[in-house]
């Protein structure tokens, strides 16, 4: 598979603080990438680094091959780099509809296309019977996907989500799951930072690990829930003791 992002380095800095340290980083096209780490790992701040938000401090950030190191994120949505956020954003004094809109304004030529493709985005993920209901009054479920859809609508090359599925109850999940395994397979490069391990993992081609600002694992789902380094990363040091003890016996 070609390779989509290439990260080299890259590092981040606020004041004293060092939120990324030279993370080397790459996504293939058509992948699914988990990237997991305990909080304050670092996640959120690569993700505002990777879609323009935030500039680096070091390293360099190249997309489609191109190096896209610094520029905004309207550059970067444009060309085909988006994202949701932790915190959903959705636009509450406007229809779901009107949302949807927004994302497809990106690269529709006029009020009529993108209304077309808005439409065809609902149909797709599920809420074309409340395309006329304010996206204040969804649920967070509903509010969730409905962000996912608006980034659908930019129609994206590589598609950001930030802890998508935090805060839903298990049929929810299941339903946010199922939506991003048919975005997947429509084409779009995910990278998917989640705190649900039975949400991340099964989901994920390859997962990618932080800690403390830095990479400290690559590899299969399956590799990477049976480190040792990662198991301590995320429940400490004695845990992996007993862990290792246990597998000993």
């Amino acid at each position: 598979m070609a390779e989509l992002l290439k990260v080299e380095q890259l590092t981040k800095r606020f004041g004293g603080l060092l939120a990324n340290h030279r993370i080397d980083f790459h996504v293939d096209q058509g992948e699914m990438v988990g990237l997991i780490g305990p909080n304050g790992a670092g996640k959120t701040t690569f993700f505002n680094v990777l879609t323009g938000f935030y500039k680096p401090d070091g390293g360099r950030v190249l997309f489609t091959g191109l190096d896209v190191t610094g520029k905004t994120p309207e550059w970067l949505c444009i060309h085909g780099l988006t994202r949701t956020f932790q915190v959903v954003k959705t636009l509450k004094g406007m229809t779901v509809l009107e949302n949807v809109m927004v994302g497809a304004f990106v690269h529709a030529r006029g009020t009529g296309e993108a209304r077309r493709q808005a439409e065809e985005i609902l149909r797709f993920g599920g809420l074309y019977k409340k395309k006329d209901m304010l996206a204040g009054g969804l649920t967070i479920a509903d509010k969730k996907r409905l962000e996912m859809l608006r980034a659908l609508a930019t129609q994206p090359k590589l598609l950001l989500l930030d802890e998508a599925m935090a805060g839903l109850n298990p049929a929810e999940v299941q339903d946010a799951v199922a939506l991003v395994r048919r975005i997947n397979q429509e084409g779009v490069t995910i990278i998917l930072v989640e705190h649900v391990m039975e949400v991340v993992m099964p989901l994920s081609h390859r997962v990618v690990v932080l800690a403390g600002g830095e990479k400290i694992a690559e590899g299969p789902p399956e590799a990477i829930a049976h480190d040792p380094v990662v198991i301590e990363a995320y429940l400490g040091e004695k845990y992996a003791r007993r862990q290792q003890a246990l597998g000993e016996l």
